[in-house]
């Protein structure tokens, strides 16, 4: 069996022609040339020695990534226009698949895979990227996040829904793919409600979230012969650049859209109500779901489904400091502290105050967070003085019994 000198030997004559090519075209001077393959020498030996670890992959890779920058860089000062990028490209990938051939388990590796497949445009590459990645770690809530919220950004909300529910049924210990999937479909209602303007716009839209259905894992058929289809678990990414057919509605089925559902907030709030029955949900993960939703003031939607949000905080947990803090915030939402309706709404959100003060069931933890929520407006500059005193005056007496 090779050792690790021969092992790195191996890998580092795969780069000869390159380096040829720098000093051919005089790219890299012959004493440049000599510095990068000691560096790459001793990277080589590094990655292949028995105790490596992931980090020395990832500066590896890190490494060569500053070398083909350089290498592009001078190539557009000489004005070479021959030189290949690919090469460069297809060394750090070669990087990055034995990083994570060797280190399987560690999250990063996969993510950086990821984020530079995704940085170059090799969509296909990236599909078989995560596929794998979605394979070996299907517990991991990050992975579900980024497949779901790839689609979501390429218009293929279809796909982005079905990585969301999928990673959901996976991913039970925490909020993370709850959260992500909410704020997903609320920044579709947002998409959609700028269309709502314009002639069609909605209707148009809904077409093509239906016709879009290319981009998502797929359980193939037996005799199904897809090249993409990964023979260890037939999980399979399909490429919506190879798409032939699509599904197109017709006038009568475009008119049964109108009102639908979905657009009113429908699906964000089916979110919230069956993470309210996981093992993870608690007041804190109710308070974040009503911080995203309330961040989304262009939704028409928004205030139902804070509204709902409230509502079933109040049933769980009435007198929770999350709760409290919740109420006491929904009239300050997406209401300019400059704004002329900024002094009724604080009117009504300082009587909230008041009255959560007697009720909650932690009034320290309660002042805490209207504290750290009062602080950052008043160090606003250009806040009106009567507002600023009003709220001095509350956060000195949020710790008076």
């Amino acid at each position: 069996m090779a050792g690790v000198p021969e092992k790195a030997r191996f890998f580092l004559e795969r780069a000869v022609p390159q380096l040829r090519e720098f000093e051919a075209k005089g790219i890299f001077t012959t004493d440049e040339i000599r510095a990068l393959v000691r560096k790459r020498t001793d990277f080589e030996h590094l990655v292949l020695s028995p105790g490596n670890k992931s980090t020395d992959w990832l500066n590896y890779a890190a490494w060569e990534k500053s070398l083909e920058t350089l290498r592009a860089k001078r190539c557009r000062r000489l004005q070479i226009r021959a030189s290949s990028k690919h090469t460069g490209q297809g060394r750090i990938f070669g990087i990055l698949e034995r990083a994570v051939n060797r280190h399987p388990g560690n999250i990063e590796l996969w993510k950086e895979y990821l984020a530079y497949a995704k940085d170059m445009k090799a969509t296909k590459r990236y599909r078989k990227v995560m596929t794998r990645a979605l394979r070996m770690h299907p517990t991991k809530p990050e992975l579900w996040v980024l497949a779901g919220r790839r689609s979501a950004s390429n218009g293929d909300m279809q796909a982005a829904r079905g990585f969301f529910m999928r990673g959901a049924r996976f991913c039970s210990r925490d909020a993370t793919v709850w959260l992500e999937y909410a704020r997903c479909e609320m920044e579709w209602l947002g998409r959609m409600d700028a269309k709502k303007g314009k002639k069609g716009g909605t209707e148009r839209a809904l077409q093509e979230q239906a016709e879009h259905s290319d981009d998502e894992i797929k359980f193939p058929e037996e005799d199904s012969d897809d090249d993409e289809v990964d023979v260890d678990t037939q999980l399979v990414l399909p490429d919506p650049e190879n798409s032939t057919t699509k599904r197109v509605f017709d006038e009568e089925a475009t008119k049964q859209l109108e009102g639908n559902p979905a657009l009113d907030g429908a699906i964000p709030l089916a979110i919230f109500d069956i993470a309210t029955k996981q093992p993870f949900f608690s007041p804190s993960t109710a308070e974040q779901f009503f911080d995203l939703f309330a961040s989304f003031g262009a939704v028409s939607a928004q205030a139902q489904i804070v509204r709902h949000v409230l509502e079933s905080m109040t049933r769980q947990y009435p007198n929770d400091p999350a709760t409290c803090f919740c109420h006491i915030r929904q009239p300050l939402i997406d209401v300019g502290a400059n704004t002329p309706s900024y002094p009724k709404a604080l009117r009504e959100a300082l009587t909230h105050l008041k009255s959560s003060l007697s009720t909650t069931n932690d009034r320290s933890r309660l002042a805490e967070k209207v504290r750290s929520w009062i602080e950052p407006i008043l160090a606003s500059e250009d806040l009106d003085p009567g507002i600023r005193i009003v709220l001095e005056h509350t956060v000195q007496s949020l710790h008076k019994p």
